[in-house]
């Protein structure tokens, strides 16, 4: 994630400078960014030739102080551990100077939580990008109650500037919006499979040849208001008791996870996956997304 934000800055002409604690993880994502923009030159989206100014733009290195000095923007993009996130922002906070923005890409953890630990909580907010985030337009900025307005302005502006599309979550709540929205419809995918209504095949095949297909141009709440409110009131009446409701994991999701069975990571999941299934499927979607991007230019 780190990587695919620092590429669409740099593809923007904003040097760039993206940290690590590892030098292999910063070669690596070095490597990943020129793929990722041949990638978008060979789909017509950018130019080849801008691939070596965007890459010259980025400087990379292992110590964080030299990171974040002379910073305007600071994007955290830490694995999903609120402890280590607090820390992290701790050390920005005495390290940067006060009109430095920092800001998490935390795709769930609460921002005021990260920001416990720090003194100048006005100047921490949430920027979560979506992966991968050269592809997907979609950012929520969250505000917490100590962001400050002019904060949060010059952050939604900024990813205006950059080709994003920044939308304004208004609460600091777990999950912000679009994760809540996911994970609901994940709850119920998997619930579904758990109680034998039908298998894991037939629930992503109604997804991907049923309501799916229509969510890019008609969402949700358009919809509801397109068949009627009173219509959508009538359904939930009925239906919502019916719904899995459970405030805790699945535990046949449990079950997978202490089998071993990870997905991707070990060849089975919900699904069996060869190592040839798993390249099918992330092709898949990359070329699903290039092409949602090119009617976007």
């Amino acid at each position: 994630m780190g990587g695919g934000i620092a590429q669409i800055f740099a593809s923007k002409n904003h040097r760039v400078a993206l940290f690590d604690t590892q030098a292999k993880s910063l070669s690596l994502s070095v490597e990943n960014m020129r793929k990722n923009l041949s990638l978008m030159a060979d789909n017509g989206i950018d130019e080849a030739e801008s691939i070596e100014s965007t890459l010259g733009n980025i400087r990379t290195t292992m110590q964080l102080a030299e990171a974040v000095e002379d910073a305007d923007l600071v994007i955290e993009c830490a694995p999903e551990n609120a402890t280590l996130k607090q820390s992290i922002f701790a050390e920005l906070d005495s390290l940067c100077p006060v009109e430095t923005i920092l800001a998490s890409n935390t795709s769930v953890i609460s921002i005021t939580e990260i920001a416990q630990k720090s003194h100048h909580r006005e100047r921490i907010l949430g920027t979560h990008f979506w992966n991968p985030p050269y592809l997907i337009p979609l950012v929520e900025v969250i505000k917490t109650e100590h962001t400050a307005p002019e904060v949060f302005e010059r952050t939604f502006s900024l990813l205006q500037a950059v080709g994003k599309h920044p939308v304004r979550v208004n609460k600091d709540v777990p999950g912000f919006v679009a994760n809540r929205l996911q994970h609901a419809l994940w709850r119920e995918a998997i619930s579904i499979v758990e109680r034998g209504i039908a298998d894991a095949s037939t629930v992503d095949e109604c997804i991907r040849n049923g309501f799916g297909l229509r969510l890019p141009v008609l969402a949700p709440l358009e919809n509801s208001d397109m068949v009627g409110a009173d219509l959508t009131l009538a359904i939930h009446d009925y239906i919502l008791k019916h719904i899995e409701s459970s405030t805790e994991p699945s535990p046949l999701l449990k079950e997978k996870v202490a089998k071993g069975e990870l997905g991707f990571k070990t060849g089975k999941g919900f699904f069996t996956w060869s190592q040839e299934d798993i390249e099918k499927s992330r092709t898949r979607l990359i070329e699903h997304l290039l092409t949602q991007l090119k009617t976007r230019h």
